[in-house]
């Protein structure tokens, strides 16, 4: 278990291991053919691990570019210092383009209308506004039709603020194996790059393998790989866990507030759907509840790690807080636990001992994926760096 600065306000918090972090990206960058670049998705502040500490520590390992999910996202990287080109993975509403051409933020372009727009801006501050164009081969969320795509182009390249810098789409279904609907878009985002070569049109670097896409589907890493979960220690599917070996960076941890020993029939927290059981059962309390990402449905269902060992949480996770059992009877030899005491130190996701929560089995339990369960812990846990 990592030595960490705790928070001095609160006993809860996130450790982001940015060695994880370094590692991941130099284990995805080997997965590239020479030349083929790597951009680094860090939207939802780095999937809740924190975006400029990511990005800062991803492009020591080799990213080339990133990807974030709004303006504000691309903004806070420039204001950081964050030099190298990043990409909004969506076409910003018109009156966001002053900001993205002030802080060289690429939109991804969909529309003729927000083209046009931000090639006007562009050129009116003396720039060229570089895009992505988003092609929709079948996910049905954003792009241009393949239909449309020759014509789209047409109605907008001849505008001398704007440069296309790349063309991409993105796959549903990437982490299947020899799936049908996967090498149906995989096809017609080929048959589109094409058919833009052939009407003589400029495509910038092509990318469209994800971070299943690029473990599993070499041949079709182009130009550039758009990689995110993989980057933060986790894998996206079953599938790609044989493929590449990664480390989770992020863990949760607590210390206990308050440990007691009620008396049988107690009941914990709201609703009393937990009552104590037996003699010898301590009740313990950790400052950390479904504001700070801990799923309500996880109640009574999950376990967290103390002393190296595994504790039920019982009692309905509340807002700021939840608590869990531990069972101190000496006579029961198999399941007897060191009794806990106010600061102890509780595990709440990562390795304690020979223990360990992982967001997989977090996820299983909530029936959502590890991006969620990272995403939410992000949102008012302080984070601290190891």
């Amino acid at each position: 278990m990592p030595l960490t600065q705790e928070p001095s306000d609160r006993w809860a918090w996130v450790e982001i291991d940015l060695n994880a972090v370094r590692k991941n990206t130099r284990a995805i960058k080997g997965l590239l053919k020479r030349g083929t670049r790597l951009m680094c998705a860090v939207k939802a502040d780095g999937y809740g691990h924190g975006a400029v500490e990511c990005a800062r520590a991803m492009r020591s390992a080799g990213a080339d570019q990133f990807a974030v999910a709004t303006v504000a996202e691309g903004v806070e990287l420039r204001r950081a210092g964050v030099e190298r080109p990043i990409l909004m993975l969506s076409q910003a509403p018109k009156g966001a383009i002053d900001t993205l051409v002030e802080y060289d933020i690429m939109p991804s372009v969909h529309t003729s209308e927000f083209a046009l727009s931000y090639g006007e801006r562009a050129a009116a501050a003396g720039k060229v506004g570089s895009y992505h164009l988003a092609i929709d081969t079948g996910m049905t969320r954003i792009g241009v039709l393949p239909e449309d795509v020759v014509e789209f182009r047409r109605a907008i390249d001849f505008h001398r603020g704007l440069r296309c810098a790349g063309t991409f789409t993105h796959f549903a279904t990437a982490d299947a194996i020899q799936d049908w609907d996967f090498k149906l878009q995989a096809r017609r985002f080929l048959d589109v790059v094409g058919a833009l070569h052939d009407a003589g049109c400029s495509v910038g670097l092509v990318h469209c393998d994800n971070t299943p896409g690029t473990i599993l589907h070499p041949e079709l890493h182009h130009d550039m790989c758009r990689v995110g979960i993989g980057l933060y220690g986790l894998h996206p599917a079953e599938t790609t866990a044989p493929r590449v070996s990664l480390t989770p960076a992020m863990s949760v941890r607590a210390r206990v507030t308050r440990a007691i020993n009620p008396a049988v029939g107690e009941g914990v927290s709201y609703g009393l759907t937990y009552r104590v059981p037996t003699p010898h059962i301590q009740i313990a309390t950790i400052p950390l509840g479904y504001a700070d990402g801990l799923s309500r449905t996880l109640s009574g269902r999950m376990d967290v790690l103390v002393h190296g060992r595994r504790a039920r949480q019982v009692g309905n996770i509340c807002m700021d807080q939840c608590m869990f059992a531990v069972d101190t009877n000496p006579v029961r030899s198999y399941h007897r636990a060191t009794p806990v005491a106010e600061g102890d130190l509780v595990t709440i996701m990562g390795e304690d001992g020979d223990e360990r929560i992982s967001a997989d089995e977090m996820a299983d339990l909530r029936g959502t994926i590890t991006y969620e369960v990272t995403c939410n812990f992000g949102a008012r846990l302080e984070r601290v760096y190891v």
